[in-house]
């Protein structure tokens, strides 16, 4: 704890009165700093040599550029990030979850003209490369399936065949996405751990994999993960509509990227879950 005062210390030219840690973290130590003449941050530190808590930073920002809560960043380095402390008592309510869904639609109301990012990001700890294009389908292809694919057959979580699978599912994308939504910025992340609930709405998203995307990709992401109920899809579909294809069958399409990502970093039943949608496209 002496250690992880004096980076505080070092980082921010002030001395905490005290650190405690916070739940949740998987990415870095987690911690709530209480300061004697100012307000508590949240101080994440990660001490290894490939630590990018800097890129958590950019992405906090660019949420907060877009009008989204999101705890506002004090300091940011690769092994030490310094942000707001906000109040979250973890209780919801379906009003909150409509609230959720209406800051959602409106995030995904920022545009670009192509798919990808400035730079490259992260989702949880792996690298999420951003590379500009003008073509969904290949930039899902090559950026989110086949490299996620990858990391996870070298983690042993995937059944025989299925990596052979996804090449092909890959292969024939253009056609089972013709015509994909405009780029839209998204969260990249979105699961209820990810939202700090008070008195029962949403008082700041957090932890975010951010870039422009097809948005049904976040859809698919928080369907997947659940945690939200008909009051969060109502409030979306007023500013957004949702095809019914999504439903039928992109639904499973999109939530083959959260699965692979849980199946690098997990293993357990998420690479049959990757190998069983595989299988229905190819």
């Amino acid at each position: 704890m002496r250690r992880a005062m004096a980076r505080v210390e070092t980082a921010l030219g002030r001395v905490p009165v005290s650190l405690s840690p916070l739940s949740g973290g998987c990415v870095a130590e987690v911690y709530r700093a209480r300061f004697a003449e100012s307000p508590d941050l949240v101080i994440k530190l990660d001490s290894g040599a490939d630590a990018k808590l800097d890129r958590e930073g950019f992405m906090l920002d660019r949420l907060r550029a877009a009008g989204v809560r999101a705890p506002e960043v004090v300091h940011a380095e690769s092994q030490l990030l310094a942000m707001e402390f906000i109040e979250n008592d973890g209780r919801r309510s379906a009003e909150g979850e409509a609230e959720l869904g209406r800051i959602v639609a409106d995030l995904h109301v920022h545009t670009s003209d192509r798919y990808g990012l400035e730079r490259d990001t992260l989702i949880g700890p792996i690298d999420q490369p951003n590379p500009w294009s003008d073509d969904w389908a290949m930039f899902y292809a090559h950026q989110r399936l086949a490299p996620m694919g990858d990391r996870a057959e070298r983690s042993g979580a995937l059944p025989e065949g299925c990596r052979d699978r996804l090449t092909r599912l890959c292969e024939g994308l253009t056609e089972l996405v013709p015509k994909p939504n405009p780029p839209a910025l998204i969260h990249g992340d979105l699961w209820s751990g990810n939202v700090l609930w008070d008195r029962g709405t949403p008082a700041a998203l957090i932890d975010p994999a951010v870039h422009y995307a097809d948005r049904e990709v976040e859809l698919a992401f928080i369907d997947l993960m659940g945690g939200v109920g008909p009051a969060f899809w109502e409030a979306y579909r007023e500013v957004h509509p949702i095809d019914g294809a999504f439903w039928e069958w992109r639904r499973e399409l999109y939530q083959l990227y959260p699965l692979l990502v849980h199946a690098a970093l997990f293993g357990g039943g998420y690479g049959a879950s990757v190998d069983r949608i595989a299988r229905a496209f190819v």
